[in-house]
């Protein structure tokens, strides 16, 4: 008896060690696993670091970038294109304007009736329309005669309320979001097309003149005054309703910057100084690279597998198309080196651009007590399941490092063209400059920390003297009431309304 009870005494030791030593093995392994996450976390965050000096860098390479792409075509990644844009709208505009904004696979039309300085903007009209499918792969043509078609039965609608002088032929201003090498204020050549657009024939065609024979045979009497981009309508928005506006900037899907720049100051400039004395710049500043940008193995891997390796560096790290994409190939190493949603990797979690930014912004934004929006989006975008709090927590902080890193550079770059306008010191005398910048786009509009951080960025580079007379203006609609804005600015008649 005394036998039995030894050896199932020592039975139970042996199952009792082997307990011990396999909930030991898990505990090490578990804290191997969270050991070797919180070495890539940490590791990314040096790596996106972008402490005050790293910005102040920046916004010096902006500037000098600036410079060589005003000296010449090539001259620099920037592109810096001449707009042709040489009268901003200064409020005194009035009558009826039209606008275009053909940018995807809708486009919309819209009507403003403007009534000077006391009446501004006096009513406005819209209507979106889909490009059916085999329009964006047939011929130029087609596609320009629909266009030109939607826009004839959008001006039969005007109504009573619009009024346009009898002896006046409409104006409208095109906003063309695609690649065009621009020789006038209305008219420029198509580089490519882009978008899902897949139309023979038109590369290294006038737009313009494209546009203008289909409204011909529409029997529709306008007159295109203006061929811009989304982000000089935004300038031209902002300035409409506010005069110290100097530069805008959209922060969306994509991103991109347009400033007014001295004529005398564009070395690439042949022809006549405009009246004004100013030119519009579009800088395609997506295009800007620099040894000072804070790039990750991440960031490389990206651009490798993009349509574009090689270039818009600068939009790959700021902008709303890749910081959920970023996001997404971090926790892709967390799950490969870490195991750290379980020993199986995710399939989904190697799915390019899976994770939209909207995504990680709910999920950086998320204030709950148990991150209960970060594991519904991970369950939602990935599959993933009974995520721990601890993971969580790590997930929000990656989202934090990458949508900071982006939105200090954007400050950065703003900074930049401030230097180079003179804009970043305080002028000489007791007046202060008033300097506004006009914003657009979803990623600034919606994701809220991101705009702040941006925000206390500027600050952050300027002092707080200077940062005093600086302002972020959220301008809505540039592609559209800023296109008609400029269609009034640059109006056929206006010479004719000079005192």
């Amino acid at each position: 008896m005394g036998k039995v009870v030894v050896g199932v005494a020592v039975v139970g030791a042996v199952v009792a060690v082997a307990v011990a030593t396999v909930v030991v093995r898990r505990r090490m392994r578990s804290s191997g696993k969270w050991a070797r996450a919180a070495e890539i976390v940490r590791e990314l965050e040096e790596k996106c670091a972008t402490p005050l000096g790293r910005m102040r860098q920046v916004a010096d390479a902006m500037a000098v970038e600036m410079h060589a792409g005003l000296a010449s075509d090539g001259g620099s990644k920037l592109k810096m294109l001449i707009s042709y844009v040489d009268n901003l709208p200064t409020g005194n505009e009035s009558g009826l304007f039209y606008a275009l904004d053909l940018g995807g696979t809708n486009f919309r039309v819209l009507r403003v009736q403007l009534g000077g300085k006391d009446g501004r903007v006096v009513k406005q009209e819209s209507a979106e329309v889909s490009i059916p499918p085999h329009l964006m792969v047939g011929t130029s043509d087609d596609l320009f005669d629909f266009i030109a078609a939607a826009l004839a039965k959008f001006v039969a609608s005007e109504g009573d309320t619009f009024h346009q002088s009898v002896d006046r032929q409409r104006e409208l201003g095109f906003t063309f979001s695609f690649p065009v090498k621009q020789s006038s204020i209305a008219s420029g050549t198509l580089i490519k097309w882009t978008k899902g657009f897949k139309i023979n024939g038109t590369a290294g065609e006038d737009v313009v003149a494209e546009l203008t024979r289909a409204m011909e045979r529409q029997n529709l009497d306008m007159r295109v005054t203006a061929l811009v981009n989304d982000t000089i309508g935004t300038l031209a928005g902002g300035r409409y309703y506010d005069n110290d506006v100097v530069a805008a900037v959209i922060l969306g899907t994509g991103t991109n910057a347009a400033y007014v720049e001295r004529a005398q100051a564009i070395p690439k400039w042949h022809g006549l100084l405009p009246k004004s004395g100013d030119m519009v710049i579009n800088m395609e500043w997506g295009n800007f690279r620099s040894s000072h940008l804070p790039i990750t193995e991440y960031d490389q891997a990206l651009d490798l597998e993009s349509l574009n390796p090689g270039e818009q560096i600068f939009e790959k790290l700021i902008s709303g198309m890749y910081l959920g994409d970023i996001l997404r190939r971090v926790l892709l190493k967390l799950a490969e080196v870490a195991a750290f949603f379980g020993d199986t990797v995710p399939p989904k979690l190697k799915e390019q651009f899976i994770l939209r930014t909207p995504v990680m912004s709910a999920m950086h934004h998320d204030t709950t007590s148990d991150l209960r929006v970060v594991g519904s989006k991970l369950k939602e975008t990935f599959d993933i399941h009974n995520t721990s709090l601890k993971a969580r927590r790590m997930v929000l902080k990656l989202c934090d490092i990458i949508a900071k890193r982006g939105a200090r550079l954007a400050a950065a770059g703003i900074v930049g063209i401030l230097k180079k306008q003179g804009r970043d010191t305080l002028q000489d005398g007791n007046n202060k400059q008033r300097t506004v910048i006009a914003l657009d786009g979803g990623l600034f509009e919606h994701y809220t920390i991101f705009s702040k951080t941006l925000v206390v960025a500027i600050e952050e580079l300027l002092g707080e003297e200077v940062a005093s007379t600086v302002f972020i203006e959220h301008a809505n609609d540039g592609s559209g009431i800023g296109a008609a804005l400029l269609a009034a600015s640059h109006s056929q008649y206006l010479e004719l309304e000079e005192p």
